[in-house]
């Protein structure tokens, strides 16, 4: 039975597969197969596709399944014509910048830091308390 969502929504595995119609473990081999697709995972593993992921994979079925490319074919034109060009500008998630580089930290920053990460630390112990009463 189909979920009437927003196009805006996140959408689970499942939800997505039926959506494409095609099986979850086919989305799950296209995650190995496109670096590109990236789904929102809980600590569970649960995958949440965000609605750029839905375009993405939508465009990769397409490209396999109606214009009868090989995976390394689809790969390729990603490369060659890169993601902007195939999904087009309105893309939110950005797929297009590079890999951050390493972020040299001073003193102070490197302080805030430790602090935030103190800090959830705390909050997360008081939530995991909170979850187990």
């Amino acid at each position: 039975m189909p979920v009437n969502k927003s196009k805006a929504a996140f959408r689970t595995i499942a939800e997505l597969a039926e959506e494409l119609g095609v099986a979850t473990h086919v989305l799950r081999f296209w995650e190995t197969k496109f670096e590109q697709i990236k789904p929102m995972k809980t600590s569970g593993g649960r995958r949440y596709y965000r609605p750029d992921d839905v375009k993405l994979i939508k465009t990769i079925k397409h490209y396999l399944y109606d214009e009868r490319y090989t995976i390394e074919g689809v790969q390729k034109l990603f490369k060659e014509k890169g993601l902007k060009a195939i999904l087009g500008d309105e893309i939110q998630k950005d797929f297009f910048v590079e890999a951050p580089q390493d972020i040299e930290l001073d003193g102070n920053a490197r302080k805030i830091l430790t602090k935030i990460k103190e800090e959830l630390s705390m909050v997360q112990g008081q939530l995991k308390q909170i979850l187990s009463e």
